[in-house]
Parts: C-alpha cells; structure tokens; sequence
C-alpha cells in the first residue's frame, strides 16, 4: 500500500506538467491579430470627386432618362447600408444616361480577412454594374453580404440619378 501512494503525487506532477507544456503549445501557435492597413481602405475612397470630371470607355450614346444635356456627368451617392460586417456605399458617375463610374465608398475593412474578400469582390462587383447598366448584377461568391450591400446602395444610387 504504501507502494501506490509514492506513484499518486508523481502521476499528478506528469499529468500537470504535460498539461502545462500543452497549453503553452497551443497558446504560442496562434497568430496575433494585425490591425488593418488605414492607407489600403483610404485610397479607393476619394476616387470620384468631380461631377464634370470626363469619364472614358463609354462609346455610344442612347439618350438619358434623367439627364438631359449629353455631355454633362452627373455623380449620386447611395444610402450606406449596414450589412453583417460592416457598412457598404456606393458612389455612381452617370453621363448622358450610361452609367461610367462605380465606385465603393464604404466597405467592411476592419481586419485582414475582410479586406482580401473585398479585394477581388469589389472589382468583380464594378465590373458587372458597369455591364449590366443597372442594380441587376450577380452576387460574388464568399461575399454576400457585401454584394447584398452593394446592391442595395447602388440601387438606392441610381434611384436618387432617375435611372
């Protein structure tokens, strides 16, 4: 009897060490949280500035529903939509009746996961509205709800323009 009680305290210090040195393993393996980069979110911000700024790649012209001088450009801004992540906004150039410009004002950035899915869905996204010609775009997959955001503010957008 007095055999098992000397391996009772020793089995309680491997069992407690082991568990420590586990512990210490897991909590040094996981990667500490970066904060974003505030430069990467700010420089898509600014991009539409002007209303008579001239835009390219518009060919032909089918006559404006709300504009009703040809060469005149006009920028409307989408209501901010708040969507799981973040908030989502839109900025849109219209001329002569074609939409020419779509820019993300907002958009969740608030860490690294966030702004790499933005990364290659906004594109994808100003892509589709600037072939579509409309709020009717497709969704980008593993971004709904920006996309969701996003075409909600870019409706809300050409609402406010008259298209």
């Amino acid at each position: 009897m007095h055999a098992l009680k000397k391996n009772r305290p020793l089995r309680r210090i491997v069992l407690a060490s082991a568990a420590t040195v586990s512990g210490m393993v897991l909590l040094l393996s996981l990667k500490p949280h970066t904060s974003p980069v505030p430069a990467t979110a700010d420089t898509k911000s600014p991009a539409v500035a002007s209303s008579s700024a001239p835009s390219s790649g518009s060919g032909g012209s089918s006559g404006g529903s709300s504009s009703g001088t040809k060469g005149v450009s006009k920028t409307v801004t989408g209501d901010t939509v708040q969507t799981r992540w973040g908030p989502v906004q839109v900025r849109v150039t219209i001329k002569s009746g074609k939409i020419t410009e779509v820019t993300a004002v907002q958009y969740p950035s608030d860490n690294p996961h966030d702004q790499e899915i933005n990364s290659y869905a906004l594109p994808q996204l100003r892509r589709e509205t600037l072939d579509a010609q409309s709020a009717s775009i497709d969704m980008v997959s593993g971004a709904t709800y920006t996309s969701t955001g996003y075409r909600q503010s870019l409706q809300s957008a050409l609402d406010s323009a008259g298209l």
